[in-house]
């Protein structure tokens, strides 16, 4: 894969006005986890261009996608452009994880286990992709020692 992850420039404008129009889940999950290297020392961008689409969170180290599907994908039509598009950026090597608003509003908890089985789960991709030494890993959620 490049050394851009299939970056593309043209989208770089609606990327940022999604930056700053993100839904109350996305606010949480970035806030609360995924911002300043706060899950497990790894760098999540947000909704970061990649081939002809946004995706809502993207960790460069781990080719890992992180998408929070709101009501509207519970249309029928969208759901099955999602999986399309999904499929699309697999192809590319890229992973995925889906979450719905609900589970990060209402199920936080369950959420960061998920994250956190699947990077037990690929610790060949995670080595692979050289990711932090264990004296790098910084407190989950803000939690701290003593």
């Amino acid at each position: 894969m490049g050394k851009n992850n299939h970056y593309n420039k043209h989208l770089k404008d609606f990327a940022r006005q999604n930056r700053s129009d993100m839904t109350k889940a996305e606010v949480k999950i970035w806030n609360e986890l995924l911002r300043k290297k706060q899950l497990y020392g790894y760098r999540f961008l947000r909704q970061r261009p990649i081939a002809n689409y946004i995706v809502d969170f993207f960790c460069p180290e781990l080719n890992l996608i992180i998408e929070i599907d709101g009501f509207s994908h519970q249309n029928e039509e969208v759901y099955e452009n999602d999986i399309i598009r999904q499929k699309k950026l697999e192809t590319l090597g890229y992973y995925f994880l889906r979450f719905s608003d609900r589970e990060i509003i209402f199920d936080f908890d369950n959420v960061i286990r998920t994250i956190e089985i699947w990077l037990e789960n690929n610790k060949q991709v995670v080595t692979h992709l050289n990711p932090p030494s264990r004296e790098e890993i910084l407190p989950l959620r803000g939690d701290t020692e003593g």
